[in-house]
């Protein structure tokens, strides 16, 4: 049975260290059981700062990094290399520092890669990808330990936004055109992707971002506000700051 947790820190770098300290944990203890460690990473202020945390932890070196595989929630349908590209910023941040084994870094097609300016051709191909790297017969997706993902001030999550949609999509992977927030085009998880991790981690800080919350923890319908319509498998965590706090539902108040 899923477990949801709410967990509250203070200000935005408790958040980003703490969340980086427990993913080391999470992705060592996969490790120990399974051999290999999956994630799929997010992008934002926020995430950033975690990604540097990582960088700058001591413990670190605890995770074997050539035994990650590396897969994005979610990505700006830009060219490669370009600064707002969700891969650019975790590469800069992290990744470039790390002895990760580049076949397992997934990384969503770029405008300027093998199929062009076509997203709907990009998104199939990253859902194939996704295909080829299941364990045959056992699923049709890898096995997800942890999705990282950021919480919009619409409630958004990855590039899945309100009354778009992309919220009723079926598939794994969807290209998102009309995108409230630039650039317009971008790929994405699904929400029915999202849901086949083991544990969902749901990252927000700032005032902002606090009606979404509260709304999301409220049970509000994931067309309205998608962040209520992801969940893990074992574990939906969020992880907030103060600020992304103040309107929690009653049950979660003590922990402001």
């Amino acid at each position: 049975m899923t477990q949801s947790k709410v967990v509250v820190h203070t200000e935005p770098r408790l958040l980003a260290e703490a969340a980086a300290a427990r993913l080391i944990v999470r992705l060592t203890d996969a490790q120990a059981a399974r051999g290999e460690a999956t994630v799929a990473l997010t992008g934002g202020r926020i995430a950033a700062q975690i990604y540097q945390a990582i960088r700058d932890s001591p413990a670190r070196d605890a995770v074997d990094w050539a035994r990650v595989n590396l897969w994005w929630g979610d990505e700006r349908f830009l060219p490669a290399g370009d600064p707002e590209r969700n891969e650019t910023q975790a590469r800069a941040a992290l990744l470039d520092t790390l002895k990760v084994d580049p076949a397992r870094v997934h990384p969503m097609p770029a405008s300027d890669g093998p199929d062009g300016d076509d997203a709907e051709a990009a998104a199939a191909r990253y859902a194939d990808e996704l295909v080829q790297a299941a364990r045959p017969g056992h699923a049709e997706l890898p096995h997800f330990d942890v999705v990282l993902l950021g919480v919009g001030e619409d409630g958004h999550v990855a590039s899945v936004f309100p009354e778009h949609p992309v919220t009723l999509e079926s598939r794994p992977v969807s290209a998102v055109r009309g995108s409230p927030k630039p650039p317009p085009v971008r790929t994405t998880l699904t929400l029915p992707a999202i849901n086949t991790a083991d544990e969902v981690w749901l990252i927000a800080a700032g005032d902002g971002k606090a009606k979404a919350v509260g709304l999301a923890l409220a049970d509000a319908g994931p067309r309205q506000i998608p962040a209520a319509g992801v969940h893990g498998r074992e574990l939906t965590l969020w992880l907030l700051d103060s600020a992304a706090a103040h309107e929690l539902p009653p049950k979660f108040r003590s922990l402001v």
